[in-house]
């Protein structure tokens, strides 16, 4: 008798494991691009979940029968499919959303980490679609300046009228208030902030995040005046491989190319480009408009799939350029005691991404990220000399989740930051460690249907400099349809650094080494409010933002 009932109990066991299915959703939009933060529910029962940045979503513990299969996005219209389970096909199923004629408005950012679209997130965000993108892109392929600059309330501006370096600025506070990150990563800090601008094509972009405004509890302190967040393609199905070519009357010549395509398992995407110019002086002054430059970039992806809901991203950049500017005669060859200025600029840059994104459930994931980077710059100048190597490091695992009314992440960074200058004369080096180590906590909270609030906290410990604390609220008020008006304010903080706007323009000639005992961290806030309102009369839009 006993083994007759341990032979029921594993029968039936076996039959309720076999009755249970798991099945795999990717969504994406018409053009074959993944669509992030997508619902997918089924019908009659309580089983859900939110497709990851990879545009997939994960359903399990769905019994036999047939079921209808539920798919939302906001900006897209609903899909509904019916399904018989056990599945008698592969179990990875391919959904396309078509977008409403309000998809500009409902785009999803990645940057606030909250899955939500523009018009739902407290935190003022704004983005650049990767149709203005690619606009923009066949007009000056070789760098993102004239990209950013089309946003109001943005300025590009240049930092030498001989090597074209620029800085960018926010609302007109200097650029080392502003975070310029590449999938989240912070790669273009510190002594490459002066010409990461100009060594970022855009051919590989999907989208550009930019929030004005304080961004401090998510990104850290340097992030007050607002933070610009360049999102990369991703592999789909559909095989993508895109060439620019442009030749400029200014000498200019740029040969990009991008091939990205996802397999089953797998995925990978390529970005190699070749940008160079000649010295052009439109003026006909002597003197370089453009100076003359070389650059090689590559950028290598792989994506891995895995079964347990985790999504593995592994990439490598590198970018290296010679740029020379100057008195036209000493760049073509014929300089003498005349003609005899130039400003050359070498540099190296190398760096990795590591991104590991797991799925917990249907409200929840965790992810960590990790990327090291090595920049080189050697500056010459008539009489002068510098070469100053930065060696960094990014790491944060973060914590999100939805409950009904909020969402919440934490997490916690670690920035490493070692500068070494190469000893060329017997000015004292500028050499420094600096490491710091934060955790962060924010909330989302949809208090009323007028009203979503967004509160956090993040506390910093830098070496030599102490605790820095950020607090920071953000308030989205939905007056009526159409009209809403965004306030918010936060704290920020920068450790003292000789990489600035204004050492920059110096070439840091003269600039004295950072001294903890004798400079102070400097800490800073920023508050900002908006007022926005849009209608339709048939085909036409309106909409005004102060």
């Amino acid at each position: 008798m006993k083994k007759f009932s341990i032979f029921c109990v594993s029968c039936f066991l076996g039959f309720y494991s076999d009755a249970q299915n798991t099945i795999t959703v990717n969504i994406q939009k018409q053009d074959k691009q993944s669509l992030p933060a997508a619902s997918v529910n089924i019908k009659g029962l309580k089983i859900s979940a939110t497709a990851n940045d990879s545009g997939i979503a994960v359903l399990k513990n769905i019994p036999n029968g047939k079921y209808t299969l539920e798919i939302s996005h906001v900006g897209f219209k609903d899909v509904e499919k019916a399904l018989i389970f056990p599945l008698t096909s592969a179990d990875t199923i391919e959904v396309y959303l078509i977008a409403t004629t309000e998809e500009l408005d409902e785009v999803t950012v990645v940057s606030t980490r909250s899955g939500r679209s523009i018009g739902t997130t407290p935190t003022r965000v704004e983005v650049i679609g990767e149709e203005e993108i690619h606009e923009e892109a066949s007009m000056r392929p070789g760098d993102i300046r004239m990209l950013l600059a089309e946003s109001t309330g943005i300025q590009t501006q240049q930092t030498s009228a001989t090597s074209a370096s620029a800085g960018i600025r926010i609302q007109g506070l200097d650029g080392r208030y502003t975070q310029i990150l590449k999938d989240g990563f912070p790669v273009y800090a510190g002594a490459a902030a002066g010409l990461g601008l100009l060594q970022t094509p855009p051919l590989d972009l999907r989208q550009v995040e930019i929030i004005k405004g304080a961004a401090s509890t998510l990104y850290g302190g340097g992030a007050i005046a607002g933070l610009i967040n360049l999102i990369s393609k991703v592999p789909t199905s559909k095989r993508e491989l895109n060439f620019n070519t442009n030749i400029t009357s200014g000498g200019g010549l740029d040969l990009n190319g991008f091939y990205a395509e996802k397999f089953k398992k797998t995925g990978v995407t390529l970005f190699v480009s070749r940008n160079t110019n000649k010295p052009f002086d439109p003026a006909g002054i002597s003197f370089t408009a453009i100076p003359k430059f070389e650059r090689y970039t590559v950028n290598p992806k792989l994506f891995l799939y895995c079964k347990n809901n985790t999504t593995i991203n592994i990439g490598i950049n590198g970018t290296v350029e010679s740029r020379l500017g100057g008195d036209i005669a000493y760049i073509r060859g014929h300089g003498d005691s005349t003609h005899s200025f130039f400003e050359r600029n070498k540099t190296k840059r190398f760096s990795t991404q590591f991104l590991l994104d797991h799925q917990l459930n249907e409200q929840s994931n965790f992810k960590i990220k990790n990327s090291v980077s090595y920049f080189n710059r050697e500056i010459n100048s008539r009489g002068y000399q510098f070469n100053g190597s930065q060696f960094g490091s990014f790491t944060e695992a973060t914590y999100s989740t939805k409950v009904k009314r909020a969402d919440w992440v934490a997490g916690i960074t670690v920035l490493t930051d070692h500068f070494t200058e190469k000893p060329l004369s017997t000015v004292n080096l500028r050499n420094y460690d600096q490491n710091t180590i934060g955790a962060f906590v924010q909330n989302t909270w949809n208090t009323f249907s007028w009203l979503t609030l967004e509160t956090g906290i993040r506390a910093d410990y830098v070496n030599d400099y102490g605790m820095a604390v950020l607090p920071r609220v953000s308030i989205l008020f939905k007056f009526a349809p159409g009209f809403t008006s965004r306030a918010g304010v936060g704290f920020g903080y920068k450790p003292p650094t000789i990489f600035t706007e204004e050492s920059e323009k110096l070439l840091y000639k003269n600039v004295l080494p950072v001294t903890p005992s004798l400079n102070k961290i400097e800490r800073s806030y920023g508050a900002n409010w908006d007022v926005n309102y849009r209608t339709k009369f048939d085909e036409v839009t309106f909409s005004i933002n102060q």
